[in-house]
């Protein structure tokens, strides 16, 4: 399966997808552009499609898995305690199907702090 690169501002991050629906969803819209919303402890963007909740979505994710919510369809980037978390997990408001991980040191994602709400987010086919 081919890897995604999302460029959110000067951040930019390659993302391998998981063999699930809503990944196969993602790569079949991509490329596409969005815009950030900001939320304490992570980034969501709009994504141009619909899926719906798969079987094993949950709220707790480690730093580097990548989601997206069926409600509102948005893709989000986790990357430090939200206000619905308990101490430092990243705790995304609602149940969310996990669709790939970032590549390397998710370390970095925790840069996403310094996004500003509106900053262009590209998804695009990298492999």
């Amino acid at each position: 399966m081919p890897k995604l690169k999302i460029t959110i501002g000067r951040i930019a991050v390659e993302v391998r997808p998981y063999d699930t629906p809503t990944a196969a969803a993602v790569l079949a819209a991509a490329p596409f552009e969005s815009r950030a919303t900001i939320w304490p402890g992570e980034v969501y963007f709009q994504a141009p499609f619909h899926a719906p909740r798969e079987e094993g979505a949950h709220d707790v994710v480690e730093l580097g898995e990548m989601a997206f919510r069926p409600e509102g369809e948005v893709l989000i980037m986790g990357y430090g305690p939200t206000p619905c978390s308990e101490g430092d997990e990243i705790r995304l408001a609602s149940a969310s199907n996990i669709w790939g991980k970032v590549e390397g040191d998710a370390g970095h994602l925790r840069d996403l702090a310094g996004i500003e709400a509106g900053e262009l987010v590209r998804v695009e086919v990298v492999e």
